[in-house]
């Protein structure tokens, strides 16, 4: 055989040896992804519970008229004078200075606190022979409409500030603020030994008119026996106390000022 025979021969040998895999085995295949499940879950994302505002206490109707058993004379001939929201740094030391000098007693409605704020004040106006009434704790106007648990609370925690400034003091009445009386409130108030006062005469002194109007408004609504409802808190009360200037002395020269009973 020739030489290039051989060579050729030779080579073709060694390729069909080096092609093949070895015997009984396929070629391996290309391996597979993992499997998805093979992957670890994610964790559930926990959306957080929306806050929820608890709902306000529904409150009970406002009654069409006033309950029976208010107090709206003084019980005398005389002319009851109130004064509410206070007591007030400013204005309570000048209305009590105008009793003082025409020699005649009112009746203080204080805020419970404002009681706990100026104790100092409630011990002046037990001092020199007002009378104190309970005229809520923040002057709540719906006070009447809430529950009695929050109604007998709301008197209790106000003559609790009253009697911790003076604690000898009796608190003989109760104003609901505004005058939005409930004959639930009055029955609770009652049990606590608080009779309820209200007013015949309502300058509108809260709402800042002219001393003049204040005046004019008290002078042609007061009889014998009327309660003047004013304020010595609450706002500015400079036009009251100009007006009372003029109000007390008159009052008492024509009808005479007594504590209500």
């Amino acid at each position: 055989m020739r030489p290039r025979a051989l060579s050729a021969l030779a080579l073709g040998l060694v390729l069909l040896v080096t092609g093949c895999g070895e015997a009984g085995k396929s070629p391996e295949k290309a391996a597979a992804p993992p499997s998805a499940s093979a992957a670890p879950a994610p964790s559930p994302v926990t959306k957080p519970s929306p806050t929820r505002t608890p709902a306000k206490p529904k409150l009970r109707p406002l009654p069409k008229k006033l309950p029976a058993g208010l107090h709206r004379a003084s019980g005398s001939n005389g002319v009851a004078l109130t004064f509410d929201d206070g007591p007030d740094p400013r204005f309570t030391p000048q209305i009590l200075a105008q009793l003082r000098a025409a020699r005649v007693q009112a009746t203080f409605c204080v805020v419970g606190k404002q009681a706990k704020r100026y104790p100092e004040l409630v011990a002046r106006i037990v001092r020199e022979g007002h009378q104190l009434c309970n005229h809520s704790w923040h002057h709540d106007v719906n006070l009447g409409r809430r529950s009695a648990a929050e109604i007998r609370s709301d008197l209790q925690r106000t003559n609790e500030a009253i009697h911790a400034a003076a604690p000898k003091a009796p608190i003989t009445w109760f104003r609901q603020p505004g005058g939005r009386w409930t004959a639930e409130e009055v029955t609770i108030a009652r049990q606590m030994g608080l009779r309820p006062l209200h007013w015949s005469v309502d300058p509108q002194d809260w709402d800042h008119p002219p001393a003049k109007t204040i005046i004019k408004r008290v002078k042609g609504a007061t009889r014998h026996g009327s309660v003047v409802l004013m304020h010595d808190a609450g706002g500015d009360r400079a036009q009251t106390m100009a007006a009372c200037r003029h109000l007390i002395p008159d009052i008492k020269r024509r009808y005479g000022i007594a504590l209500p009973r």
